[in-house]
């Protein structure tokens, strides 16, 4: 039996990378995913995959910067199931790394529209929804640059500064409900964004995406206690332990 069996879990960023990654881990673990993402292609090599294991998915092909599509999601989810018990914020964008006025306005306006905005906008959609699941949990990727101001990395470290307070303020909000709602920090994984950022570096070198997966089960779990907490993927997250701190 899977730790999140007859769990419905809507994914972000679920086309490729650690999105992906969770995607399959939760559909491993019982759960009905439904995986969004602009990627068409990678969204059906997903279903492929999650079929192929014995699972089952929703695709949704989407970009997060359409509001109203965001909104009409929520709609449908409610329609369909009439809850939400996992919420995974996952995509995120880079930018470029750059010195701050560098950048391109329209570059720096997509990015926080898709690392923070977007959020926001799936908080508005599906709070009720998570509200009306026994035990909602919401979890959000964050990164280890949003804290420390790193030379060149611009709105990607601003934008997660940001997400960091919407999210902890989503916490404050539903500190008195059953909605648990936390951060993860995957730390340096194999991603395409990684690759980008960090060009001369050995991907060899970096655990692959499949491998941060245990952290999102431990928090999407009806017993996580966990709430309003910034945990590092690549510590053991029992829902009783104290947060650790993110690097």
């Amino acid at each position: 039996m899977g730790r999140l069996n007859d769990r419905v879990a809507l994914i972000t960023g679920a086309s490729r990378g650690i999105g992906a990654a969770v995607a399959r881990r939760f559909a491993a673990e019982g759960a009905h995913v439904v995986a969004v993402a602009r990627a068409t292609a990678g969204l059906e090599a997903l279903d492929d995959a999650i079929r192929a294991a014995g699972g089952t998915a929703t695709l949704v092909p989407l970009d997060l910067t359409d509001g109203p599509a965001i909104d009409r999601l929520g709609g449908a989810l409610a329609e369909r199931h009439g809850r939400l018990d996992v919420l995974v914020g996952n995509a995120a964008i880079l930018g470029g790394l750059s010195p701050l006025g560098h950048y391109e306005p329209r570059v720096w306006d997509r990015v926080m529209e898709v690392n923070v905005g977007a959020n926001w906008r799936l908080i508005r959609a599906c709070d009720a929804l998570l509200r009306a699941a026994p035990a909602g949990r919401a979890i959000f990727v964050t990164s280890g640059v949003a804290r420390g101001a790193r030379p060149y990395w611009g709105p990607y470290a601003v934008s997660k500064g940001a997400l960091e307070t919407l999210a902890l303020t989503y916490a404050a909000e539903t500190a008195k409900t059953a909605v648990r709602v936390n951060l993860i920090n995957p730390g340096a994984v194999r991603t395409e964004m990684r690759a980008l950022a960090m060009p001369g570096e050995d991907p060899a070198t970096l655990p692959a995406p499949d491998d941060v997966t245990e952290a999102f089960v431990a928090l999407a779990e009806d017993a996580c206690a966990r709430h309003g907490e910034i945990v590092n993927a690549g510590a053991a997250p029992c829902p009783s332990a104290p947060c650790p701190p993110a690097p």
